[in-house]
């Protein structure tokens, strides 16, 4: 008889094996190499190959950082690293003989390295690059405090080195696919409301190009960045219009309002797919096809509202909410637009800004924060790795701590992968490099054209296959100790331990404290909702204090559901359906998070305005919907029957056009309808979740 093969073996070869794709420009590999690989040449040429190894580490730890975004965003990271690098180095330097304080700076190095977690991947490399440094200084040679100066200069002047690289060199316009992809589906979409009832040859093109956009958008092989957030939303919004044309497509359809879908809100959907593919700011061009749809609603909602069906009445309302909806959003959907929400986001008072600094920091200060439980876990493991690697008669201790800092992350799956993947990549590059090192002739430019290639493969295949680029920075590293005369064999034992060791730590810590998402990630996420649901309620009924500390717990309580949803991703076995979920629901929580700070900014401003009760009564309803909506999404059900907050919210804005204001209104009823849009995006999203797929117990 036969017996199944065991499927934790197989998870976990499937984990040492899986491979994604290279996303890295050719650009960003060679200005990286370059920063390495050139100190060294200067070194070498001069005869001063130390400070050429102290600028080449420098700029080597800080080469992850080198991400995509924002000229200024990418400016401040590089330099945050490279400053955050000199402190640690001169920490380990001068606190190198003095055990006790050496282990209280790693204790605090380690917690607020690891806390910057909360700020996501590209900020906390910050801290991993902080807890390497400080170890690697601790195995470098300086007698005394002007020479211990001399090496965090040099290390920072690396760091400094590589910014400068990666400013000069700034990328071509992303997401051409995904833009592609975009504007493939609402042009679709243009064309199945021009076809109305005669949709069915459309449809099945259009079905075609969302399933495209979705494997584009959340496949696995997704691009990353925060115009990513709006192209979700742009989706969703998608998904939602074409519910709402099928829905307005039927022959019931009352004859008057088929022109409207037919002419004005196919040509807004055609100017959406435009402007996406322009990548430019969309707003002129869609202004007048806007201005037609809401003029053209005007004039029938200026009829008796009774003689038109009710049905198709309410789905014409949903569809032009949605369109206003995706025309915002259309702005957002390009670098550029990226840009321009940052700089609406400084309008705002700084406690009301979505990612104010201060405010997330402030916030994962909580044993509730996931983040906060990661730093205390880092930081234990960091110092008892650096203490280890003190003690133990082993050459190279800093190995030990060093292996704990970039091994432990986040969540269990990725701790265990990354622990798995370093130990077979040491093994594999340190015994490759000592052959290589045996056999290549003794020449340093030979030895200097075999580092920058390992340098190349170590930032190619970072992305790629996390071992490889081990094997690759194993080889780079005993390659840099061999041009001051250190011999390789003599180590590779030393290593070798400690590698094993900073990777049991990393695991054991997990063992004592696991934590596992695919049964959690669905609660916290709903959770996320919950405190929106109680931040909006403390617009309209909270006092200031209340209102803060309602704000405090959705950040919180978004920075959990965010920390959660990346473990998910990074645990083997998830199944898609449930990772769909978890991303939209959090992408659209944000959006709808950021609605409700505008909102809080804007009601002192319209407290004399006619309309203030009705706002009082659509901020208090929405916030009764978000909590049904909540709580269906841990129940794993769909949703009740919600409040009618769209037709609340179309009272009001026919209140605030009305009314005298000092010319606000447009901005509070434009508010008003995002967080209406969202709670409903958001509902929708439920309401289809409730299939067996995704009913997933905790494990």
């Amino acid at each position: 008889m036969r017996h199944p093969p065991d499927r934790t073996r197989v998870k976990l070869l499937s984990t040492l094996l899986a491979t994604q794709p290279a996303q890295l420009p050719w650009t960003v590999l060679a200005r990286n190499t370059a920063a390495v690989v050139l100190p060294l040449v200067w070194g070498i040429g001069s005869g001063n190959v130390l400070a050429g190894i102290a600028i080449s580490i420098g700029a080597l730890v800080t080469m992850y950082s080198d991400q995509p975004g924002p000229y200024r965003e990418r400016l401040t990271r590089l330099l945050a690293v490279s400053a955050a690098g000199g402190l640690a180095t001169f920490l380990g330097l001068t606190l190198n003989h003095h055990l006790p304080a050496l282990l209280l700076a790693s204790l605090a190095i380690g917690f607020f390295g690891a806390l910057l977690v909360a700020f996501g991947d590209a900020i906390a490399r910050v801290g991993m690059t902080s807890m390497i440094l400080l170890v690697i200084a601790t195995d470098l040679p300086a007698p005394t405090l002007a020479a211990a100066l001399q090496l965090t200069a040099e290390v920072i002047a690396g760091g400094v080195l590589l910014t400068l690289f990666s400013i000069a060199a700034w990328p071509l316009q992303r997401y051409g696919p995904e833009r592609a992809a975009l504007a493939t589906v609402y042009r679709g979409l243009a064309a199945m409301a021009r076809a109305g009832t005669s949709n069915d040859g459309s449809s099945l093109e259009l079905t075609s190009a969302m399933t495209d956009l979705q494997h584009t958008l959340l496949g696995p092989h997704r691009a990353r960045g925060p115009v990513m957030d709006y192209f979700g939303v742009m989706l969703e919004l998608a998904e939602r219009i074409r519910l709402e044309l099928i829905a307005l497509g039927v022959p019931a359809a009352d004859a008057r309002i088929g022109p409207l879908v037919q002419h004005e809100a196919a040509t807004v959907l055609d100017a959406i797919a435009g402007a996406i593919m322009a990548g430019g700011d969309p707003s002129l061009s869609m202004s007048g096809a806007l201005q037609a749809l809401h003029s053209a609603e005007r004039r029938a909602a200026g009829r008796q509202e009774t003689s038109l069906p009710s049905a198709p009445w309410r789905h014409l309302q949903a569809l032009s909410g949605q369109l206003a909806a995706a025309s915002r959003n259309a702005a957002r959907a390009t670098a550029q637009g990226a840009k321009r929400a940052v700089a609406e986001d400084r309008q705002l008072p700084s406690a009301l800004r979505p990612q104010s600094s201060r405010a997330v920091f402030t916030a994962s200060l909580t044993p509730r924060s996931a983040a906060f439980r990661h730093a205390i876990r880092t930081a234990v493991c960091f110092s008892l790795a650096l203490w280890l690697g003190r003690i133990l008669p082993i050459k190279h201790g800093y190995w030990l701590p060093m292996t704990v800092a970039i091994v432990l992350r986040a969540d269990y799956a990725a701790t265990l992968s990354y622990g798995l993947l370093r130990m077979a990549g040491t093994v594999v590059g340190l015994v490759l490099t000592t052959a290589l090192v045996l056999v290549l002739p003794a020449n340093a430019w030979i030895h200097l054209a075999v580092l920058a290639a390992l340098c190349a493969g170590y930032r190619y295949l970072g992305n790629v296959h996390y071992g490889a680029a081990v094997a690759c920075l194993t080889g780079l590293v005993v390659l840099l100790l061999a041009f001051v005369g250190e011999r390789p064999e003599p180590t590779v034992i030393a290593r070798l331990v400690d590698t094993v060791l900073g990777s049991i730590v990393a695991l054991a810590a997990y063992g004592l404290w696991p934590t596992w998402e695919k049964g959690r990630a669905r609660d916290m996420v709903a959770q996320s909702l919950q405190a929106y649901a109680t931040y909006l309620a403390s617009i309209a009924t909270g006092s200031a204090p209340e209102r803060h500390a309602a704000r405090q717990g959705a950040r919180v309580a978004r920075i959990n559901a965010e920390a959660s949803v990346k473990r998910l991703l990074a645990e083997p076995a998830t199944p898609p359906a449930l990772v769909e979920l978890a991303q939209s629901l959090l992408t659209n929580g944000n959006r709808l998070a950021r609605a409700i700070m505008t909102l809080e900014a804007l009601i002192p401003q319209h407290g004399s305005l006619a309309g203030g009760a009705a706002v009082k009564s659509l901020v208090l309803e929405g916030a009764t919907a978000l909590r049904e909506v909540a709580d269906a999404l841990s129940a794993q059900r769909a949703p009740g029957q919600l409040p009618p907050i769209r037709t609340l919210q179309r009272h009001l804005a026919r209140s605030l056009e009305a009314a005298p204001s000092n010319g606000t209104a447009g901005e509070l009823v434009g508010t008003c309808d995002r967080v209406v849009d969202s709670i409903d995006t958001v509902a929708h999203i439920v309401s289809r979740a409730t299939s067996p797929a995704l009913i997933t117990q905790p494990t």
